[in-house]
């Protein structure tokens, strides 16, 4: 029998639910409201933990702004700031045994897959900090206006807040936090109601790494309170992971304000699968990657976009490796896929699936609850042939695992397929001759294209186009987001100048 742990615990796995991270300690919320942390798993309670009120986001903007405007932050230089991000890390690791039980009950990731995110985090924070030392912080430049003195200063932005979504709530928050500490900016990090342990261990790590008081503040708040951390005008940057809906709505109040900010939104990302690819290659790395997360990733590969004339042979090859994933509980050792994170996302997938299945397209495969599993949110792996790419399913992000295959004239057909679409956040092309998937790759409108398989990298950036998002996350790429170039103009050289960095090689 495997021993699948304890969903309900008497002791909850963070120190302080019932409270916030404010001001560098942990206060009492203004009221006794309470999120239920569910686990996806057994539907049981796992843990409850404080609902933040407006008086307390008021309260930790507050400190956010006095801690960039008159704490000691943003005067440190950036080595000082990369010593405390490294600390930080070492205390992320150190908790690792925590964040690997949260992520699969929270939002159903595989535990055999959580159980190094305390040493991804770690990393993260580790890149960045790498980057005090190469990164360009101020430059002597050329003038064009006979000026004998001009230099690019990058100074911080300012009072950042960043909301992050419940798939993947420690990587998507360092890959915010992180960058924005070592800029300079201060914090105040929010955490979504369905899965806020991982920004709890977060604020843990912040708290025996000694940062400074205000510099990062954490609380879980819903959507009324978080529109309010976006409408502040002491916020001078939103960092934002979720939904192009969302995106939207938040796109817009900030430009009410001409508030900064980066979008990372929604994909509905197409596998370009040419006319010389491997279709068992190709069905075996699609259907492993459907499984990640049971589909409740942005990036995911679930519009297959192949010619008519081999759209028969990849279907059946595609619904028989799909076929063989176990769907089943996240500590089971024998699962291929997990639960959805919860009641409402699997309403929301299923209910799409019966969209689809009216509109004329019944599944392939799936399409229901699996029969042996009673309690959880678990869903069977599904595949759709013959769909319209202009249909809700093929245009719509349905966030589970939940596939797509769009039959095409021709190669080239299909890259005007992947590209008629309102989202360009990630895409792969399939063909076993490197040269054409990078020609097919330049061709295609979106932020990441990888070959023979979802090849995203954080590490060198990630982003989308169009309604995929704005600015970018991850390398060098996602530190700019974070600064303000300043340009300044002397008439003569000044006694003694800054020392500036040398560029970096990432």
């Amino acid at each position: 029998m495997t021993d699948r742990g304890s969903s309900t615990r008497s002791v909850p796995p963070v120190q302080h639910p019932e409270q916030l991270f404010i001001g560098g300690e942990w206060v009492r919320p203004s009221s006794d409201d309470h999120f239920d942390v569910i686990d996806s798993n057994d539907e049981e309670l796992y843990y409850r933990v404080a609902a933040a009120g407006s008086a307390d986001m008021a309260r930790a903007v507050d400190s956010a702004r006095g801690a960039f405007d008159s704490g000691p932050w943003p005067q440190l230089d950036h080595a000082e700031r990369a010593g405390h991000l490294r600390a930080m890390a070492d205390e992320l690791r150190a908790r690792s045994p925590q964040l690997a039980d949260l992520w699969p009950r929270e939002s159903g990731i595989l535990s055999r897959l959580a159980r190094g995110s305390g040493v991804t985090g770690g990393a993260i924070l580790d890149g960045y900090a790498d980057l005090a030392e190469s990164f360009i912080w101020e430059e002597r430049v050329p003038t064009t206006n006979g000026e004998p003195f001009g230099m690019l200063i990058r100074e911080p932005v300012g009072v950042v807040g960043a909301i992050v979504p419940w798939n993947g709530p420690l990587s998507l928050a360092l890959y915010k936090l992180a960058p924005a500490l070592l800029a300079g900016c201060t914090v105040v990090l929010k955490a979504s109601p369905e899965a806020p342990g991982a920004l709890y261990i977060i604020a843990e790590a912040a708290e025996a790494a000694g940062l400074p008081p205000g510099v990062l503040n954490v609380l879980t708040a819903g959507r009324e309170v978080s529109a309010e951390l976006v409408a502040d005008r002491r916020v001078d940057k939103i960092s934002f992971t979720g939904s192009t809906e969302a995106g939207r709505r938040i796109a817009s109040a900030l430009g009410e304000r001409i508030g900064r900010y980066t979008l990372e939104l929604g994909g509905k990302s197409a596998a370009v699968i040419l006319s010389d690819a491997d279709l068992v290659a190709a069905a075996e790395s699609i259907a492993g990657s459907s499984c990640i997360l049971t589909g409740q990733v942005c990036a995911s590969l679930t519009r297959l976009i192949i010619s008519r004339d081999r759209h028969d042979d990849f279907v059946s090859i595609l619904a028989d490796a799909m076929s063989r994933n176990r769907v089943g509980h996240a500590f089971d050792p024998r699962s291929d896929m997990g639960p959805l994170a919860s009641a409402d996302q699997r309403d929301r997938v299923e209910r799409l699936i019966a969209r689809a299945i009216a509109e004329g397209a019944p599944p392939v495969l799936g399409g229901r609850r699996p029969p042996d599993q009673e309690r959880g949110y678990f869903l069977e792996p599904t595949l759709f042939d013959h769909v319209d790419n202009q249909s809700t399913l093929a245009r719509t992000e349905v966030f589970g695992p939940v596939l797509a295959v769009v039959p095409a004239r021709d190669d080239d057909h299909a890259v005007a397929l992947a590209n008629e679409s309102i989202y360009g956040l990630n895409a792969s092309v399939f063909t076993a001759d490197a040269s054409r998937a990078q020609s097919v790759a330049r061709r295609l409108r979106s932020g990441t294209v990888g070959h023979n398989g979802s090849r995203v990298d954080y590490g060198i950036g990630f982003g989308g186009f169009k309604q995929s998002g704005v600015g970018r996350e991850g390398g060098v790429q996602g530190l700019a987001p974070y600064l303000e170039t300043k340009t300044l103009i002397l008439r003569e050289a000044p006694s003694a100048e800054s020392p500036t960095s040398q560029p970096t090689t990432r």
